[in-house]
């Protein structure tokens, strides 16, 4: 077994280093508060990714290093550049993969479905520091200084899925709740959602395989979906009400931007809600030998989850 080192415990790094936790991997969490998973086979360890030093040591006899950290989304210009360079300073030093955790933002607005091999041709400001960290790592592996991998996914739904995410807790508690949830775009857009625990096992996998390294790769995802589809899917596996979807105003956002940074920086990515926003993985499932966990299973998995959280909030004492 190996050593496996996370930046991040968010609700991707917490389910990557449990999953390597469970086969029997040495895994080491690193975030700056030493937050994460506390069971056996994790070791929670306080420090800055952006400190270099700090990431050779920690990262000394690693196989693979992942990248699934988080910043601020209004500070990721500020607080990503520095990150992604220490993280590759430390794979180039240490031996370790460098698997990284990506998005499509650097891909920008396209006409079809999104395929790894489309050019990253962001305008965007987040899309152009995405695709940045993605050329140099890749100049790294080109150049023989390091080995490198990228995954990338859609919006995650899903176990564990943060305040963020568009499925996330605050769409699943009006909608298992018989409430009207409230949807930022046309509810009957496909949209290209990807499963949280795919997420997991797709970095893990990419580590793991030398044919994937020096390319990147998209989560295995189910075909597109619209939320009014899996509203209406979540409420019968949940036996839930039919559920009731409103669409927030886009000046309504707009206004909330004034205040809220994170509101005001969707304004660069809103056209992945404005019209279909398609993933392609089948060349990944292909590689990287994995398929997206059926739909059903996701939503039911997502429900018993969400159901747990419920039970937990409830009877914690006042």
């Amino acid at each position: 077994m190996g050593k496996h080192v996370i930046v991040g415990a968010g609700q991707v790094g917490g389910q990557v280093a449990e999953l390597l936790a469970e086969r029997g991997h040495e895994v080491v969490v690193v975030t700056r508060s030493g937050s994460g998973p506390r069971r056996p086979g994790i070791s929670l360890v306080a420090a800055n990714a952006a400190d270099a030093a700090q990431m050779r040591r920690i990262a000394g006899g690693a196989d693979a290093l992942y990248n699934c950290m988080n910043p601020k989304y209004h500070q990721w210009v500020r607080d990503w550049p520095p990150a992604a360079a220490s993280l590759l300073a430390a794979a180039e030093a240490t031996g370790a993969v460098l698997v990284t955790l990506g998005n499509l933002y650097g891909y920008g607005p396209v006409d079809g479905p999104m395929t790894e091999d489309l050019p990253l041709a962001s305008n965007g400001t987040k899309g152009r520091v995405r695709a940045a960290m993605w050329r140099q790592a890749l100049a790294a592996h080109q150049e023989g200084r390091a080995r490198v991998v990228e995954v990338r996914g859609s919006d995650y739904f899903g176990p564990r899925s943060s305040d963020q995410s568009f499925l996330g807790p605050r769409f699943l508690g009006p909608v298992l709740g018989g409430k009207t949830a409230m949807v930022i775009s046309d509810a009957d857009i496909p949209h290209s959602y990807t499963y949280l625990p795919d997420v997991a096992g797709a970095l893990v996998a990419a580590a793991a395989r030398e044919e994937a390294w020096g390319r990147a790769w998209h989560v295995p995802t189910n075909p597109a979906f619209t939320v009014r589809e899996v509203a209406e899917r979540l409420a019968v596996l949940a036996g839930a009400p039919a559920p009731r979807l409103r669409r927030i105003p886009v000046w309504a956002l707009w206004a909330a931007g004034v205040v809220d940074p994170v509101i005001r920086e969707m304004r660069e990515t809103r056209y992945q809600f404005d019209r279909p926003f398609i993933l392609d993985s089948s060349a990944s499932q292909a590689v990287l030998g994995l398929s997206p966990t059926p739909l059903d299973t996701a939503l039911k998995a997502t429900i018993a989850w969400w159901r747990e959280s419920e039970d937990k909030v409830e009877t914690m004492p006042s």
